[in-house]
């Protein structure tokens, strides 16, 4: 199987990556919003925190993918 390398969609592999990354990062951080209530409606507090702990690395994650994106698009 071949790998597209942007001849096709016109983003590079590592562009497309990066992207995918982000949002995947980003979805999760709305994902763990229900979660994170779930827990918390449920007097769990220890669950909670542990999404809150999860949402706030893949907030990160989405921040850091961004900063990737932005500058490897801006060369």
């Amino acid at each position: 199987m071949s790998t597209e390398t942007g001849q096709i969609t016109g983003t590079k592999d590592k562009d497309y990556n990066i992207i995918w990354f982000t949002e995947k990062c980003l979805d999760n951080v709305l994902r763990l919003e229900t979660y994170i209530q779930d827990a918390e409606r449920d007097g769990d507090d220890d669950l909670a925190t542990f999404f809150r702990k999860a949402q706030a690395d893949s907030r990160k994650g989405a921040d850091e993918g961004k900063r990737m994106l932005r500058e490897r698009l801006a060369s």
